[in-house]
Parts: structure tokens; C-alpha cells; sequence
């Protein structure tokens, strides 16, 4: 006849089983970094994702770093994840990092983004539709062109084209801000009806707070269709086969250009923090969640989505 477990037994065993299902999700892997270049888009995606992963009993850690310095912490292992890989643009750094295989790509996260120069439609109206205008209306323009932070890939691109002679622009300066310096310099000149070129991209509430234009011409730099990127999510190597329970979430991730607008403009027009603004988007939209989740569970092994809900309040 088969004897009971003793009460001590039983815990033994228990405790046992326990850890386990903790051991589904080594401690190494319960706090995810992520790299931000202070873009607020990447900001709006992060701490979407932030959210979703604290729902899950992880924790989340986020730095503000250039993309430069955001790749070779990667490379360094330094950081888990960067939501922001924005293509061509960065294809240099895809090619050092990801062709040596010391960063992987998980997945596109967004489609249908752009990024390229702008100007106000009524520089765009007065005849400065494409880049080969600008040299025509150099002196409305004070020969400026604004950039975002010193560094970041764009940047290099717009001052090979000038310093390359090309559209007429080898004495134009590339003024380096980061994003919020350039959206207020949009602002300040608008207000005045003056001509402004400057780095323009979606998504980002600008596209709406300000009437402008994308120019054309622009495809040796940016690539067509207005620069017409794709995002990707990118991890140090090896995360996912480390870190299987985030590397599925991050294989389901998957953004809107209306999400990441809506959120951004949360954080910009409204002044929400990043956190606060994804967790009011998350449980207004919780249904955006249902494919991230799939066969993602937390921490512990339990349901994920059950548990997400219930840290959200829907």
C-alpha cells in the first residue's frame, strides 16, 4: 500500500515545483533594459512595452542614450532591447552590428513611418517642394537646416550632403538639436511666417500641430517615398534564447502609426509622463495587447493577458 507524504515532504516538494516554474524565467531576465535617444516616439513605444512586461512581474529599466552609444551598449551587452531601429537610415550601424552578429534583429515593430527634410506649406506653397529648391530660397532659409541631436545617423547624412555640394546647398549649415529643440524652433518661426527646412518624420504629433510638406527628391539620403522607413526591434545577442518568455513578446510586438501619434501627443500636447501617457492608451485600447501576448506568460508561469489586465485596472 502506497503511504502518504509526510506534511514536510510535501512543502519539500511543492517548493519544489515552485521554483521550477521561477526557473522558466532566470533572474538575469526579470529586469529588461532598454535604450531611448530621446526620441519620444521610442520613448511611447518603450513604455508601452514597459508596461505590458511590468503587468508581467518584471522589471524595466530605460536609458537615455545616442544611437551611436545605444548600438555598442547592445554590442556590449550593457542593454536588452532598443525599439527604435529605424531603416536605411541606420543601415550603417545594422551593417557593423547585426553583420558581425553581435546584435540580432527580431522583427520589423512598425510600417508606414517616414522621414525625410519638411518645410511649412507655406514654404511648400511658395515653391520649395522638393530639395532641389532649397538653393533657390537660400537666404529666406538663413542657409539652416535643422537637424536632431548631435550624432544621430541623420545628421551625418545631412552634412555629407552638404559638405558633397549637392542641390546647391555646400555653404548651408546643419543646425544639430535634439527633438524637442527643433519642434520649438518650428514653432517660434511659424509663428512668424518664416521659412524653415527642417528633419521631419512620422510618427510625431508634428504632423499634425503643424501644416508642412514633405520634400521630394530627397532618395539618395533617405530612400523613397519621402524616406519611407521601417522600424525594428533590435536585442543584444543571444536575448531571446536567454530570455525566451520577453523574447516572445518582443516577437509578438507590433506597433501603429495611430498608437504611437496617440500616445506621443499624450506625452507632448498634454504633458503625461511616458509611463502615464502608455498606461491611459493600454487600458483605453486593451485590445491591442491580445496578439503581444500570445503564449507569453508572467514570471511566474502564470496566464499572461489575465494578469497585464489586471496590473492595468481594465
Amino acid at each position: 500500500m502506497m503511504k502518504t507524504a509526510k506534511p514536510l515532504a510535501l512543502a519539500a516538494l511543492l517548493m519544489s515545483g515552485a521554483a521550477s516554474a521561477m526557473a522558466d524565467v532566470p533572474a538575469s531576465c526579470q529586469t529588461v533594459s532598454f535604450t531611448d535617444p530621446g526620441w519620444t516616439d521610442i520613448s511611447s513605444t518603450n513604455a508601452l512595452t514597459s508596461q505590458v512586461l511590468q503587468g508581467l512581474g518584471y522589471d524595466t529599466e530605460i536609458k537615455t542614450l545616442a544611437v551611436p552609444i545605444g548600438f555598442e551598449a547592445l554590442n556590449n551587452g550593457e542593454i536588452d532591447v532598443f525599439l527604435g531601429n529605424w531603416m536605411p537610415a541606420q543601415q550603417k550601424f545594422i551593417d557593423k552590428y547585426v553583420g558581425d552578429g553581435s546584435v540580432e534583429q527580431v522583427r520589423t515593430n512598425l510600417e508606414g513611418a517616414k522621414f525625410t527634410l519638411a518645410v511649412p506649406d507655406y514654404a511648400y506653397d511658395a515653391g520649395v517642394k522638393d530639395f532641389a529648391d532649397l538653393a533657390k530660397f537660400g537666404d529666406q532659409f538663413d542657409h539652416n537646416i535643422y537637424g536632431i541631436e548631435p550624432g544621430a545617423p541623420a545628421n551625418q547624412l545631412l552634412q555629407g550632403m552638404i559638405d558633397s555640394g549637392d542641390f546647391g546647398l555646400k555653404d548651408w549649415t546643419l543646425v544639430e538639436s535634439g527633438e524637442q529643440g527643433v519642434v520649438s524652433q518650428v514653432k517660434r518661426l511659424v509663428r512668424r511666417d518664416k521659412f524653415i527646412v527642417f528633419l521631419g518624420w512620422e510618427p510625431h504629433p508634428m504632423n499634425t500641430t503643424f501644416k508642412m510638406k514633405y520634400l521630394s527628391g530627397g532618395d539618395k539620403y533617405f530612400g523613397p517615398n519621402y524616406g519611407g522607413a521601417t522600424i525594428h526591434t533590435l536585442t543584444r545577442d543571444n536575448y531571446s534564447s536567454e530570455c525566451s518568455n520577453v523574447g516572445k513578446l518582443l516577437e509578438n510586438l507590433q506597433f501603429s502609426l495611430t498608437m504611437e501619434n496617440t500616445v506621443m501627443g499624450y506625452i507632448m500636447d498634454d504633458g503625461m509622463d511616458a509611463a502615464d501617457a502608455a498606461r491611459k492608451y493600454l487600458k483605453a485600447n486593451p485590445q491591442v495587447m491580445d496578439a503581444w501576448l500570445q503564449g507569453v506568460t508572467t514570471v511566474k508561469g502564470k496566464d499572461g493577458k489575465s494578469a497585464v489586465y489586471k496590473y492595468l485596472e481594465i
